[in-house]
């Protein structure tokens, strides 16, 4: 298993890898030996990639050095991959699972239930922080661990609050963990380190780029039961985590504000299209324990 999983790392890293032809990969051969017996040609043709692509990729399957280079890496940061048996099993079953996870902190966490993950706009309202405060004292005294994006916002808000409260909580990246974004939040990801869980899909040194957030989107829902909305504008980017959470068969909560408020159209919006209203951190709880408890 970890002649695979070294496999793995190292297909991940080489040129023009990505997660759909992992996963074709993977279904032509689990063992992931074949590919580094591929020539140019037969790479070009088994991936519909051009000749200069193929000749890229099989350059890099036979580097030496990058093999090397995961291996060392593997002593510095925690990796678990989708062929290892601590996977975690709620995200197993999500579409496009990630296939390698890079971790720092209490892994643990990730089996740990339940998780609700909390989301929101990167500019709230001053009411919106304090609903911050209303919705996740309850949750936090009762052990919940909290996930979000640790983006500007709510986000931040919510890690920050979980950790002044003594709670536990997981943080999904949307860049390695060597580049930080927004970077005034690097002080927040060392505090997460020392009493909760960064989890990223992403190599250690791989900078943030916009598609990757839309991307770890579908991993901070994957990861929880239900997904809680303190704030959304009309056309807020916290929509595609809803979309995420919907998809993936999770709850999704949303909290209600002033009509005048421009941060909580979103969720009125999502209320009328079915997300459950909840007044409190106890309407919550009350759902995980007649509905949930059970997973």
């Amino acid at each position: 298993m970890s002649e695979l999983r070294n496999r793995l790392i190292h297909i991940s890293r080489c040129y023009g890898m990505n997660r759909r032809m992992i996963r074709l990969l993977l279904r032509y051969d689990p063992t992931l030996k074949d590919i580094f017996h591929f020539s140019s040609p037969t790479l070009s043709k088994f991936f519909s990639i051009s000749i200069e692509k193929a000749n890229l990729l099989h350059k890099s399957l036979h580097d030496e050095q990058l093999y090397r280079n995961t291996l060392q890496e593997q002593k510095n940061v925690d990796i678990i991959t989708i062929v290892d048996d601590g996977y975690p099993p709620m995200l197993k079953t999500i579409k496009d699972a990630p296939l390698i996870l890079y971790m720092v902190g209490d892994r643990s966490l990730m089996h740990q239930k339940p998780v609700l993950s909390i989301i929101g706009t990167r500019k709230p309202s001053d009411e919106g922080m304090l609903k911050v405060k209303h919705y996740i004292k309850p949750l936090v005294d009762r052990n919940w661990v909290i996930a979000s994006g640790m983006a500007r916002g709510i986000d931040s808000f919510a890690h920050k609050l979980t950790l002044a409260y003594n709670g536990k909580t997981i943080a999904v990246l949307g860049s390695g963990f060597n580049k930080i974004y927004p970077k005034e939040n690097i002080s927040l990801f060392k505090q997460i380190i020392k009493n909760g869980l960064v989890i990223s899909e992403y190599p250690p040194d791989t900078p943030p780029k916009p598609f990757h957030f839309p991307e770890r989107n579908r991993i901070i829902s994957g990861l929880s039961f239900g997904t809680l909305v303190i704030e959304a504008t009309e056309k807020s980017g916290t929509l595609i985590t809803v979309d995420q959470a919907l998809d993936q068969g999770r709850e999704v909560y949303a909290v209600p504000g002033s009509p005048l408020t421009p941060q909580t159209k979103g969720c009125h919006q999502m209320i009328q299209d079915g997300a459950k209203l909840v007044l409190n951190g106890e309407d919550i709880i009350e759902d995980w324990e007649n509905v949930y408890k059970k997973w």
